[in-house]
């Protein structure tokens, strides 16, 4: 089972390959998609967001009719008036990063932490409903 189509396009074969084949190819821009990991358990998925240097104060998690959006926004801090930067590197002002939850997905029980750069997300899945077995005697 799928957990996720990434921006209305249809499902590939793998989730992998859907998350992992959708990148800009220049990382240098304001806005651009941070590498996710995605694991599923018999009860859960998991996503795990590489979040390094990025406050969970900064970070939206949102689900709205059936779409998981995470996203980030950061102003840019002016510096001192008298500090000029020769390099700067550090560019990441934003991004936002959209799945589609499968029907499986528990949606009112998903829980997310932020922790040593890494936001974690976690999706339960919904209790199957099990047939109940009878047992039929026979004569």
């Amino acid at each position: 089972m799928t957990l996720v189509k990434l921006n209305n396009r249809p499902v590939a074969n793998s989730v992998f390959d859907e998350l992992f084949n959708h990148f800009p190819g220049n990382w240098n821009s304001n806005l651009h998609f941070p590498p996710v990991n995605v694991y599923e358990s018999p009860n859960a998925f998991e996503i795990e967001l590489n979040a390094a240097g990025i406050a969970k104060e900064d970070i939206s998690v949102n689900i709205l009719d059936g779409q998981l959006t995470i996203s980030f926004e950061k102003k840019e801090e002016k510096k001192a008036e008298d500090q000029k930067a020769i390099r700067k590197e550090f560019s990441q002002r934003s991004f936002k990063r959209s799945f589609n939850l499968d029907e499986q997905v528990d949606v009112e029980n998903i829980s997310a932490k932020h922790e040593n750069g890494v936001l974690k997300l976690h999706l339960p899945k919904k209790e199957a409903v099990k047939p109940a077995t009878k047992q039929i005697n026979i004569q």
